[in-house]
């Protein structure tokens, strides 16, 4: 685990989902403009060739590399989540004097105890 002591930059944040579903559905929809673009250029242009498997072979593949790009998301290296008291100083060794340190306060949550209800008070 990494250990710093600065607060995370903004830059090194990921991405928002919102924007990288957007860069991700528009890169598929640009690979599938190109491969409608093939088959209509398989088609048209005369004399068939060489090109002319090209651009088929293109429009056949195309999907599956567009699908398998749009699935990958741009967060692919997955950070640890960063452990608070790994950021606090360390404490001073030794214990303090009376009065020289400052107070410690430790806050616990306790679960309420709910009060029986008193059945005689006529409430319904």
């Amino acid at each position: 685990m990494k250990s710093s002591s600065k607060p995370q930059s903004a830059t090194s944040l990921p991405r928002a989902p919102r924007d990288d579903e957007h860069r991700r559905s528009s890169r598929y929809l640009v690979m599938m403009g190109i491969r409608i673009a093939c088959f209509i250029l398989m088609v048209v242009i005369t004399p068939y060739g060489w090109y002319t498997w090209v651009f088929g072979i293109a429009a056949i593949v195309l999907p599956y590399i567009a699908v398998v790009l749009a699935n990958v998301s741009s967060d692919v290296e997955r950070t640890d989540p960063e452990n608070p008291e790994r950021a606090l100083p360390a404490a001073p060794s030794g214990t303090p004097a009376a009065g020289t340190g400052s107070p410690v306060l430790r806050i616990e949550e306790t679960h309420a105890i709910e009060k029986p209800r008193d059945e005689s008070s006529g409430a319904a």
